[in-house]
């Protein structure tokens, strides 16, 4: 099965791109995007009928450290090292505007 992409195609897909390409590079890029697609087809004549499908092709392992909750600071103790604070809460510029 051969497929060629032709120069309407390559004009119509530059135009939903908005870019802007010349009739000798819509020709150019057609030659170009065809022999890609025939290389590429060229991988549906390799035989794959005993070959077990990669997932994982690294086979690695969960490296993660296990989650572990630990003590943390009070709220109280947080609230001291932020720059400025309100009624419990870190209070920060406003950067949308006053409503």
């Amino acid at each position: 099965m051969t497929q060629t992409i032709d120069t309407n195609t390559v004009k119509h897909v530059a135009t939903l791109v908005r870019l802007g390409i010349t009739d000798e590079e819509a020709q150019k890029f057609s030659g170009q995007f065809s022999s890609i697609i025939e290389y590429f087809n060229m991988l549906n004549e390799v035989d794959t009928e005993n070959i077990v499908p990669a997932s994982d092709i690294a086979n690695a392992e969960n490296i993660l450290r296990e989650d572990v909750v630990k003590p943390s600071m009070s709220r109280e103790e947080f609230l001291r090292n932020a720059p400025q604070a309100e009624g419990g809460y870190v209070k920060v510029p406003t950067i949308l505007g006053e409503e």
